[in-house]
């Protein structure tokens, strides 16, 4: 590689989009949005109904709802076993990818900061390392796919039992 700032930052911008393509394709193939909100809502039900009847002391409800209980806990064991699935594949993906990255770019300043932060930098430019670009670089590339695709930054799922 040629010793260029400018095209360090440019290949770890480069790599941060080209895994935030990646992630977010894993995402959308291994977990069905429709599926999920559909779950989210037979668990919102459930956890609105065990509420009703815990708050009104419905014993014949609360056994109904008892009965159903397992299929919730089994809908929340898929959800969990969805995610981690996801989780795995990206982390494995970017450890690889973070490897090379290191490999190529290790203690090399990556970027420079156009502007000072008080109390933290110096006076401009600031170098920026491998991990401190990458972080930016994630953050915006992540912003810039999730719109591309028109998926949302999260699985926007909560899994809690009440």
């Amino acid at each position: 590689m040629v010793d260029n700032v400018f095209m360090y930052a440019v290949v770890v911008f480069l790599t941060s989009l080209a895994i935030s393509f990646v992630s977010m394709g894993i995402q959308q193939r291994v977990i069905s949005r429709e599926q999920i909100i559909e779950w989210q809502k037979e668990i919102n039900a459930w956890n609105e109904e065990k509420k009703i009847a815990t708050k009104l002391g419905d014993k014949k409800l609360l056994a109904k709802l008892k009965r159903r209980e397992k299929r919730i806990l089994q809908i929340q064991s898929r959800m969990f076993k969805k995610q981690m699935t996801v989780i795995f594949l990206n982390l494995t993906i970017f450890i690889g990818v973070w490897q090379v990255l290191i490999f190529y770019l290790g203690n090399k300043t990556v970027a420079y900061l156009p502007f000072s932060i008080p109390f933290i930098t110096g006076s401009p430019p600031y170098p920026l390392n491998l991990f401190y670009w990458y972080v930016i670089c994630s953050m915006t590339s992540t912003t810039i796919v999730s719109r591309i695709l028109g998926v949302p930054m999260g699985f926007g799922v909560q899994t809690q039992t009440k």
